[in-house]
């Protein structure tokens, strides 16, 4: 695997309804390469997926952890961090 952990690839796969009608990948290769195309981001913090929807226009001001977790495009890693995806 490249830039995306396993665990990141398995758990886009498992979530991936979150985010979409109908899958976008089947595989951990389909996942990696979707990741990729859509430039898709892994960050360490809550704080830091703040600051990315901050960087693209998005008015966070309001919204508290929970809400920032549970945001569509944000999927929690089991290892504590957060893969963010802009479908």
């Amino acid at each position: 695997m490249g830039e995306y952990s396993e665990e990141c690839l398995r758990t886009f796969l498992k979530d991936q309804g979150q985010l979409f009608d109908e899958p976008v990948a089947e595989t951990l290769e389909e996942a990696e390469a979707f990741l990729e195309d859509c430039m898709a981001v892994v960050v360490d913090s809550l704080e830091e997926v703040r600051e990315y929807f901050e960087e693209s226009g998005a008015d966070v001001d309001h919204m508290t952890e929970e809400e920032m977790e549970e945001a569509s495009e944000v999927f929690v890693l089991p290892d504590g961090t957060y893969l963010i995806v802009e479908g």
